[in-house]
């Protein structure tokens, strides 16, 4: 097992070692960990394209001690012009296809994420430009990165769907071929894009010349977007939801994230008792998957876009609430499960500064590098994240015109008891909440290092990315005697590899009591942590 990476004054986690370490030199020039993400969130969006992009969406999570903590929905809705009765039209009536230009409903909103979290740093004293900020970013795409096995082997998984859709192969793909890992990977166009953005500010992305070239490509192509979808986006500050578990306070996002549902995970365990035994052991993962069963069946009854639920999410983090479902859970059967989950690709990343400013942040363009489309005069990449609408009127997350649909994503921050901070998350889609509990369990009930924490085998209720089946998957390096009492209380339980990329590429980043920084990244990803 490794060591969990110390620091003094700055620390940096990613799932990209490149990332983590652009955050790291903005940290050292004297930025603060608001300004540090910029550039991580910039450079990740060039160096691990399969699982993110700027023709994405972003959401934050930030804690300042002595501020009341603060969120960014860096998310858009869906077009105007999109209905369930204008895909009816395109002879689409079932649901929105994964890949293509139907695929490609939703505003791009990580950028607009960006500018409003350079807005706050320098409310806060940040003084670092934007150029600064995507520096690294713009070298990386325009003079190349090595392809990592993970963007190759995912390349290969999903070229049967992809290398059909307009600019797929020509970005991403050598001569129609998937490229080698360890080989030159430039973007070019998207370097340009970057100056751009770097010159003219973000807002440049949905107000502008830039902004002009991204709809005249998304219309040509055949996606609903127009301009005024574009124009009239703009990110969102929101107080993130809030569960206290005595003193400890467990901070994460609002809807249509599903950062509720990893909140009321923890509240049900909390008021359950008989798993405290053995972070590997049968008893945990059972709880915890019981757990994770009643929050996925509330979740789905009713988040989806703030705007359209019938409650507030903060009532689902009510404790009698809470109290009540954990008494549901038998301790020693499985409830029946049989329900569909949905798959999901993301990166998540963490900074802490030297001031204790806390920055959790995630940032996805939903399946496998998204839509699929490449956009020929700006070399974005443009997410797939509205074919999670449904096209079913009825459904909670039926799709509307200027919807924001059902988001996986959800970073998360703990401020715990004994006055350590903890930055923690991972990608994974419907994995995160479970991988989130889990590392939040491991390291506060169980004592985990981070490392440890992240290192252990880990497990995974239904599908994610890469995943088809919906069945309780435990990574082979659990006993065989957890799988087997797994399966004897009732699960329907299969073997992952050893260090299987399905259960999530996960971080951990913790201020201690003493000042005095430590981190955990996933060996599961081509990621590090740095610090000094």
């Amino acid at each position: 097992m490794a060591n969990s990476a110390f620091g003094t004054r700055g620390i940096a986690v990613a799932p990209h070692s490149l990332a983590a370490q652009s955050a790291l030199d903005v940290l050292r020039e004297g930025g603060n960990a608001i300004e540090a993400m910029i550039a991580a969130a910039a450079a990740i969006a060039v160096v691990y394209p399969h699982m993110n992009s700027i023709g994405g969406d972003g959401f934050w999570v930030i804690h300042k001690p002595g501020f009341a903590p603060g969120a960014i929905d860096g998310s858009g809705r869906s077009a105007q012009l999109s209905s369930i009765d204008w895909y009816a039209t395109q002879g689409v009536h079932d649901s929105i296809p994964f890949r293509g230009p139907m695929a490609a409903l939703t505003v791009a909103g990580t950028v607009s994420g960006w500018g409003a979290a350079h807005k706050l740093s320098k409310e806060i004293g940040g003084r670092m430009s934007l150029k600064r900020l995507l520096s690294d970013a713009i070298y990386f795409a325009d003079q190349g990165v090595p392809i990592t096995a993970s963007q190759a082997r995912t390349t290969q998984a999903k070229l049967s769907e992809l290398k059909d859709q307009p600019g797929f192969a020509k970005t991403f793909l050598t001569k129609g071929q998937v490229p080698t890992m360890g080989s030159r990977f430039k973007q070019p166009t998207l370097a340009h894009t970057l100056s751009r953005i770097a010159q003219d500010g973000t807002d440049s992305f949905y107000r502008g010349s830039l902004a002009d070239d991204i709809v005249a490509d998304l219309q040509k192509l055949g996606s609903p977007l127009r301009l005024s979808d574009l124009q009239n986006h703009h990110a969102k500050f929101v107080n993130p939801l809030e569960l206290k578990l005595g003193r400890t306070r467990l901070l994460n996002m609002t809807p249509p994230t599903q950062g509720v549902v990893s909140l009321m995970i923890l509240g049900i365990m909390d008021a359950l008792k008989g798993w405290q035994d053995n972070p590997e052991g049968p008893d945990f993962v059972h709880a915890q998957v019981e757990a994770t069963k009643l929050a996925f069946k509330l979740r789905n009854q009713h988040v989806t876009d703030p705007e359209w639920m019938s409650l507030q999410a903060s009532t689902l983090l009510n404790k009698s609430l809470l109290k009540n479902l954990a008494a549901q859970i038998d301790l020693n059967n499985a409830a029946p499960w049989g329900q569909r989950t949905d798959p999901g690709d993301t990166i998540w990343m963490g900074v802490i500064d030297d001031s204790g400013l806390c920055v959790s942040f995630i940032q996805s363009i939903y399946h496998e590098f998204g839509s699929g489309l490449v956009l020929p005069q700006t070399g974005i990449n443009w997410q797939n994240r509205g074919c999670a609408f449904s096209l079913d009127e009825m459904h909670i997350n039926s799709l509307r015109p200027s919807k924001k649909t059902f988001h996986t994503l959800n970073p998360a921050i703990a401020l715990l008891a004994d006055g350590r901070s903890m930055v923690y998350g991972t990608m994974g889609g419907e994995g995160q909440p479970q991988t989130q509990a889990t590392l939040f369990q491991r390291v506060q009930a169980f004592g985990d290092r981070p490392q440890q924490a992240i290192e252990r085998p880990r497990w995974l209720l239904g599908r994610t990315w890469g995943q088809s089946s919906e069945s309780l998957k435990l990574e082979s390096r659990f006993s065989q005697a957890t799988f087997d009492a797994l399966k004897f209380k009732g699960h329907d339980v299969e073997w992952l590899a050893p260090w299987d990329e399905a259960v999530g590429h996960a971080g951990i980043l913790i201020k201690q009591t003493n000042g005095l920084l430590v981190g955990g990244f996933d060996p599961r990803s081509d990621g590090g942590v740095a610090a000094y």
